[in-house]
C-alpha cells in the first residue's frame, strides 16, 4: 500500500448505531465533517466506505479508538480495532487509530455554542466528532516535524 502524499485522509467515528465520517484536505491541514450513516452490517458499511473512499481518492483511514479515562482499552476499543483492521484490509488502505476520548462531548458543545438544537445535532454530531478525531491526528503528525 503506497500512499499518495496529497490523497485526503478519512476520519471515522464508529458508534453502535451510526458512523460519522470526515475528510481532510490534500495537505492534511483541516478536517471537515462529511456525513453520518446508519450502521447495518459490515458488508453494507464496507460498501458505503468503498464508495466514499473511491469518490474522494482517500489514502488513509483514521479510526477513532475509544480509550477509557484511565488510558486502558476496553471491549469497545477491541471492537474498533477489529472493525478498522477489517475495513482497511477490505479497502486496501492503511489504517491508524486515534484516541477519541471526549470527542462526542466536544462536538456537542461546539455545535450547541453554534446554535444547533439537539434535534439538528443528531444527524451531524458523529461527523463533527469524526472531524475532531481526524484533526487531532493530523495535528499530531504536523508536530512531529
Amino acid at each position: 500500500m503506497i500512499e499518495n502524499d496529497y490523497a485526503p485522509w478519512l476520519g471515522i467515528d464508529l458508534g453502535e448505531k451510526r458512523i460519522g465520517v470526515s475528510l481532510s484536505d490534500g495537505l492534511k491541514i483541516a478536517a471537515q465533517p462529511l456525513l453520518v450513516f446508519e450502521r447495518t452490517s459490515r458488508k453494507a458499511d464496507f460498501a458505503q466506505f468503498e464508495k466514499i473512499t473511491k469518490e474522494h481518492g482517500v489514502g488513509r483511514l483514521v479510526v477513532g479508538l475509544p480509550v477509557q479515562m484511565d488510558g486502558t482499552e476496553g471491549a469497545m476499543a477491541k471492537w474498533a480495532r477489529d472493525y478498522g483492521a477489517a475495513l482497511g484490509e477490505a479497502l486496501s488502505l492503511p489504517v491508524v487509530w486515534q484516541d477519541e476520548s471526549l470527542t462526542s462531548e466536544m462536538a456537542a458543545g461546539a455545535m450547541a455554542e453554534a446554535g444547533y438544537s439537539r434535534k439538528k445535532m443528531k444527524g451531524k454530531l458523529d461527523a463533527v466528532a469524526a472531524a475532531l478525531i481526524l484533526q487531532s491526528y493530523m495535528d499530531e503528525q504536523q508536530n512531529k516535524f
